[in-house]
């Protein structure tokens, strides 16, 4: 993202909304601009950035205190009360991986023109979210290698390295043979109903498919691109070159089933499950590298935001 784009994306909103703007400054900032734009009744909040300003916003959000409404989020509310904005992200990061799931191209003056087109025939829609412990996510929440590679490129951007592909396929190849405990399975699941499955080396929690992008190419854990239909769970018994460069070449390919195999879990429409871990693991949300943790319970919240698509 440049100063050009978002002076070209400022003009374009401008140009058909009353918008006012605001540049976030640190880390959380997003979030707490979300939640006085509730707060002042705001009726839709628009992000520029990636994926971890779009979860930072969702967040504000979700905490935001808004009175005397309890409608579903997309209804308008009634004379004397207030709801939660609306929220659309402008793709402005490196994977935009949930403003692609809504269908926005990657182009922020093409994916404005897109916006501002379902403004004007009032095209919303209502979206579930992932609840993570007590940190709601839009896509995606992952523990293990996974959480692990976005760690280590937090750091790498944090040095001045710019995010692209081949900087996150060299990030994991490293991270994966000579970083992460091939060895040692340090994760539990729990699920309602269900015995306790041991012996897990890292798991994905997703609210849609796809998980995230490998330059063009989506990779779905699922089938679904839904994001009302509960979470699904993929998770792998051994970190085995051959077992994760199947499961990774099957969830590149569109098809109708979860991933399947020996050394596989997978389930899908999840309302809740939990992970525990024997020792400290690192976990993520929504490609936002959060730290370590050694238990995280997941819930489906159905019905949580209005969305402009």
């Amino acid at each position: 993202m440049t100063g050009r784009d978002a002076g070209l994306v400022v003009r374009e909103l401008g140009s058909r909304l009353e918008l006012e703007t605001a540049q976030t400054r640190y880390r959380g900032h997003a979030g707490e601009l979300a939640a006085a734009s509730a707060a002042q009744g705001y009726d839709l909040v628009v992000t520029f950035g990636g994926d971890g300003t779009v979860n930072e916003v969702v967040n504000g959000l979700m905490r935001a205190q808004v009175p005397d409404y309890s409608g579903p989020p997309c209804d308008p509310a009634s004379p004397g009360t207030t709801r939660l904005p609306a929220i659309t992200p402008v793709p402005g990061g490196g994977a935009n991986v949930f403003a692609r799931t809504l269908g926005l191209p990657q182009d922020p003056a093409a994916a404005v023109r897109q916006i501002l087109d379902a403004v004007g025939t009032g095209a919303r829609r209502t979206i579930g979210l992932g609840l993570a412990a007590d940190r709601y996510f839009t896509f995606s929440a992952g523990l293990g290698v996974d959480a692990e590679v976005v760690a280590d490129i937090e750091r790498l951007r944090a040095r001045g390295r710019q995010a692209s592909t081949l900087l996150y396929l060299r990030t994991a190849l490293r991270r994966y043979y000579a970083g992460t405990d091939r060895r040692r399975p340090a994760l539990t699941l729990l699920t309602p109903g269900e015995p306790a499955m041991t012996g897990l080396f890292m798991g994905v929690v997703t609210n849609s498919s796809p998980w995230t992008y490998l330059g063009s190419h989506p990779v779905r854990p699922a089938p679904h691109t839904d994001l009302n239909s509960g979470l699904d769970l993929f998770a792998l018994r051994r970190l085995r070159t051959l077992t994760t460069l199947a499961a990774l070449g099957r969830m590149m390919h569109t098809t109708e089933e979860l991933p399947s195999g020996r050394d596989v879990v997978s389930a899908a429409a999840l309302t809740e499950l939990t992970f525990q871990a024997e020792r400290p693991i690192a976990f993520h949300i929504d490609g936002e590298y959060l730290g370590e943790t050694e238990a995280v319970a997941f819930r489906f919240v159905p019905d949580a935001l209005c969305v402009i698509a």
